[in-house]
């Protein structure tokens, strides 16, 4: 043996544990003939020092053979021994894992004897997980390079003879009929008993918590260490990195080919639960999900309150299949992004556009006042084929981003134009006012054309074909059309949920994080409804106006009506005040910020209607009624100036015959949830005890005593139940709605054809290569003119050196 206690030529201990126990049963029943390592042959290990790194918690042996075992050293009644009996099998089982983990080493089940009648187990076996050996095969080779390829592996096996073996008895219990205790390896510190498979398995809360972190799009590296943190330590943690990793690998399996079943199945328990959530679908002839469209209870009664202005885009790259996900987004009360409904489409055509607008208008039971989208053609045409007039609702007027069309000018008439000129500026005096009437945009319009040489260009006639679509001057004549002007409100929204969504979720995994988005969403409005109603923003001015706007809107509304009251104030000229006639004045004023632009306002006690129109277009009243209130002696804002979509109070008249059942689903107690609770109630727990020892000790004691109570009942943790209750169950029998195919959208990473601009762009932010002979970038240096000459001068040189000589 050498210095180690290996030994010498023998394969880790070989057949030691059979010689020990034939010799003395070390470690078996009798337990007797051993050398004890600390008294007998401590001469030995101070001679030869083999032995002073030893664990404490383990003591080692010599069998008279000279091979070394290790016994663990635990507490009486957390050791097995011979006729101990267990409620049941499981039972048993936990209790030599719990024996094991504490010891410092692994278990792993092996051979059973069961009953050919009842399938009743007679008889297990538990092994040291270091029992046995590594069964070496064969080396593959390498038909390319004709060598034997090398598998960098580690096996931890050597043979180790500890084991317990568990027998059925009348009465239905077990009792331990063998228990070989010692070990020919030595056993894991405390230090790193964390590091067993035993240890690593992770708990429900460890799963939670990686789960809950997903939701708002935290990765299971940055899970694991934030967990470490709260449970002080990584010993703590019950799990590696790796196994965190592992964690969404396994939810990703765990749903697999049942992706569009479950996701549709989870639609159905939640119209269940609540009847006012709305879902449609549809598939392919393969029976693969195509389109899909849902919108709650909370997100329907928004649309009846906020949804005379809705914005309509698309963003990719939100889950695995590359399905388009479209929100249909408008303004609330707050000024903030409200969602109304969401869509997830496989192609960005008129059927699918179609499809979604009718599912929208289905569960909507009404039209938009105006929808914005950008240039898509094929939103183009779905729009008024969906949200066409009916006998209760008038068309909704479709309307372009107005900044989609403006960014595509420097490349439609090129950088000098609109970067060197003052084209842009006087272009933009007409394209964005919504002061100016429809005649007097057209005719600025052809001001301009004129003046920049610009009538026949093609691409500016289509814009002037079109200008009904996306001019605010053509907007004036209905109420809200000026709401939303561009699909800004949409692209904030797409860039919120992509701070939630991954590229690679699955549909099951996208709704989830969809949800945690909405409740963010909400939270948020929650948070300004609470600030409204327990606060009030100051005013500035003395006016009575201002005190009653700070009454009835809320604070970011109110902001924008109090800018109109200061400007009131400021900068309003009156020049002529007509008489009054049936209670209505009218009032020709000026604005010194606006030159030559008169503004009339026929103004009442409980009326005001001004020529710029703002309050048709926005629902908010503009300064010269302001003004011509105020010198009107009206105290308060006439009531029917005062929209409810922009009141403090607006959800409190929403229609309770349509929403009446709005939140009972919330009331539904959640398992995830109750899950956390548990978790940091018991973090709160250990953090009062602190490190009064008496108390950790009765927490301890508490908790092994429920551990054991649930054992002994035949709890066992399931891994698949687990993420059946996190994502939703499995579909039992055959699945009728397959995931979606692979789409191939414009977002979806697939390449495109490159404009000419955007080819020109790449090429100068293109690192040039420079010669290094002259530092010219259109030669390289083998091509350089300069290395011809340097080449002839030196074979002259050589030429004149050689006739010298």
């Amino acid at each position: 043996m050498d210095v180690n206690g290996m030994v010498v030529g023998d394969k880790c201990g070989g057949s030691g544990g059979n010689d020990g126990a034939r010799s003395g049963g070390l470690g078996g029943e009798d337990g007797g003939g051993a050398v004890s390592f600390g008294q007998e042959i401590s001469g030995i290990s101070n001679s030869h020092g083999s032995f002073q790194n030893e664990e404490v918690d383990s003591s080692c042996t010599i069998s008279p053979g000279g091979r070394k075992y290790y016994i663990p050293v635990c507490e009486d009644h957390l050791k097995p021994f011979v006729k101990k009996s267990f409620p049941s099998l499981e039972s048993g089982i936990a209790f030599y894992k719990d024996y094991a983990l504490l010891s410092g080493f692994d278990i792993r089940r092996s051979a059973q004897k069961t009953d050919s009648d009842d399938e009743t187990v007679i008889s297990k076996y538990l092994l040291c997980n270091r029992a046995g050996f590594t069964e070496i095969k064969k080396k593959s080779l390498d038909c390319s390079k004709g060598k034997a390829r090398k598998k960098r592996t580690m096996s931890g096996r050597c043979g180790c003879d500890a084991k317990l073996v568990l027998r059925f008895a009348p009465g239905n219990i077990y009792f331990v009929s063998n228990f070989v205790e010692a070990h020919n390896h030595s056993l894991v510190p405390e230090g790193s008993r964390h590091f067993l498979k035993g240890r690593r398995k992770m708990s429900t809360c460890s799963m939670n918590f990686v789960f809950d972190a997903s939701k708002v799009n935290i990765g299971a590296s940055k899970s694991f260490r934030m967990m470490k943190e709260l449970v002080k330590g990584y010993e703590n943690v019950g799990g590696t990195s790796r196994d965190f990793r592992n964690f969404d690998r396994d939810m990703k399996a765990f749903i697999g080919e049942a992706d569009g079943q479950m996701i549709i199945d989870k639609f159905k328990v939640l119209q269940e639960t609540d009847p006012m959530f709305f879902y449609e679908y549809d598939v392919d002839l393969a029976g693969n999900l195509t389109k899909l469209f849902w919108a709650d209870s909370t997100a329907r009664r928004n649309y009846e309150l906020y949804g005379d202005a809705v914005s309509f885009d698309p963003t990719f790259n939100t889950n695995k299949y590359n399905m388009v996900f479209a929100p249909f987004t408008g303004v609330d009360k707050h000024n903030k992004c409200v969602t109304f409904a969401s869509t997830l489409l496989s192609r960005e055509d008129v059927t699918n556009f179609t499809w979604a607008f009718n599912a929208m208008l289905k569960a909507m039971r009404r039209n938009p006042v105006v929808l914005v989208t950008d240039q898509c053609p094929a939103m183009k045409q779905a729009v008024p084929e969906c949200f066409k007039a009916t006998d209760e609702f008038p068309a909704s007027r479709h309307r372009l981003c107005m900044w989609h069309i403006t960014e595509k000018f420097p490349a439609k008439l090129g950088h000098f134009l609109c970067k060197e000129t003052d084209f842009m500026e006087k272009i933009k005096k007409y394209i964005w006012s919504s002061t100016i009437e429809p005649a007097e945009f057209e005719e600025g319009w052809k001001s301009v054309m004129d003046e920049f040489k610009l009538e026949d260009h093609a691409w500016l006639s289509y814009l002037y074909a079109m200008r009904e679509s996306w001019i605010p001057a053509y907007f004036r004549d209905k109420p809200m059309y000026g709401l939303i002007r561009t699909t800004s409100r949409s692209e904030s929204e797409n860039f919120f949920f992509s701070q939630f969504h991954q590229s690679g979720s699955t549909l099951s995994e996208f709704y989830i994080r969809f949800e945690s988005a909405m409740d963010k969403q909400r939270n948020e409005t929650k948070n300004l409804n609470h600030v409204d109603s327990s606060a009030k923003p100051a005013t500035i001015s003395t006016l009575f106006l201002e005190d009653d706007a700070a009454e009835l809107y809320t604070r970011e509304i109110f902001y924008k009506i109090q800018e109109e009251i200061l400007a009131a104030r400021d900068d309003m000229r009156i020049q002529t005040i007509g008489p009054e006639i049936n209670g209505m004045k009218c009032y020709e004023m000026k604005d010194v910020k606006m030159k030559d632009k008169l503004f009339k306002v026929e103004v009442s006690r409980t009326h005001a209607n001004c020529s710029c129109k703002k309050f048709l277009m926005c629902g908010i009243l503009c300064r010269h009624a302001f003004c011509a209130l105020n010198h009107f002696e009206v105290v308060k804002i006439p009531r029917r100036l005062v929209l409810n979509r922009w009141m403090k109070n607006a959800e409190n008249k929403a229609s309770l015959q349509m929403f009446g059942l709005l939140d009972d689903h919330q009331n539904k107690e959640s398992v995830s949830a109750e899950l956390a609770n548990v978790w940091f109630t018991f973090h709160k727990c250990v953090t009062v005890a602190g490190i009064d020892l008496v108390k950790l000790k009765q927490i301890s004691t508490t908790v092994k005593e429920l551990h054991v109570s649930f054992v002994n009942d035949g709890a066992s943790f399931n891994k698949k139940d687990f993420l059946g209750n996190l994502i939703g169950n499995k579909p039992v029998g055959e699945i009728t709605i397959h995931p979606p195919v692979q789409c191939k959208n414009k977002g979806s990473g697939l390449k495109r054809l490159l404009s000419e601009r955007e080819k020109a762009i790449k090429q100068v932010e293109k690192k040039k290569r420079k010669c290094k002979l002259c530092g010219s970038t259109v030669h390289d240096q083998r091509t350089c003119p300069k290395k011809k000459k340097i080449v002839e001068e030196e074979v002259m040189n050589g030429v004149d050196t050689e006739i010298s000589s």
